[in-house]
């Protein structure tokens, strides 16, 4: 995957697409005291929800004051919005580094079957037995509707997945069909409750690699990738 990791899927420069750029933002380097109460604040809000967590329980739980929080942060606002974009590096880390353990020096090239299957793989073992689905959709079934800081990051990770896929499969359309794939499996998995969501979808996606494609139908803007 290096010519994912050296495109714009990876590097933040004048050539990253907009609709990427809030997920590629680099993560601020924090104090010990800021870490902490970024930690307890995204243990929080995952676990509880964003609104259900106020400044009091995350300065406590981090073993620190408000004051410390608004002199780091400026607002709960801005900590949610950072706790959104960790994980995203998290997770995008993760994934990529995933796709790149395909790639074996002197072996075959990796099909995109291969590679798109393996994103599957991964997010199957990265939930785990973890059910509360996935963060940025609970963040926005809370936040949407506003102008919250926090938006164009979940945005953005969602175009960032899709562009990943685009990539992956070598074509727009199936990328698409993927994503998608891929989104609705997340839901199968947590709010369905269904543990073999991942390896059905599986089987799905060679069916989306293998069959023709229909055109697209066009999205109203511009692509993420």
């Amino acid at each position: 995957m290096s010519g994912v990791r050296a495109g714009a899927l990876t590097v933040l420069d004048e050539h990253t697409p907009a609709a990427l750029r809030p997920a590629l933002e680099p993560v601020p380097v924090l104090t010990p005291a800021g870490e902490r109460l970024l930690d307890a604040a995204s243990d929080l809000f995952h676990s509880r929800g964003v609104r259900a967590v106020g400044v009091d329980l995350i300065a406590d739980t981090a073993g620190t004051t408000k004051k410390t929080l608004y002199d780091r942060f400026g607002s709960k606002d801005a900590l949610v919005a950072l706790y959104l974009l960790r994980r995203a590096h998290r997770w995008r880390a993760h994934v990529l580094d995933q796709l790149d353990a395909l790639e074996v020096p002197g072996g075959p090239e990796p099909t995109r079957s291969q590679r798109v299957l393996r994103v599957f793989e991964v997010l199957e073992t990265w939930m785990g037995e973890e059910r509360r689905g996935c963060a940025f959709v609970n963040a926005f079934a809370e936040l949407g509707g506003g102008d919250h800081p926090a938006l164009p990051v979940i945005r953005a990770e969602k175009a960032w997945m899709r562009a990943l896929f685009d990539e992956l499969a070598a074509d727009a359309t199936a990328g698409a069909h993927l994503h998608l794939l891929y989104e609705g499996t997340l839901v199968v998995m947590t709010a369905g409750g269904d543990p073999t969501a991942a390896a059905r979808a599986r089987s799905a996606v060679l069916r989306v690699l293998q069959e023709p494609q229909v055109a697209e139908p066009s999205r109203g803007g511009p692509s993420p990738s």
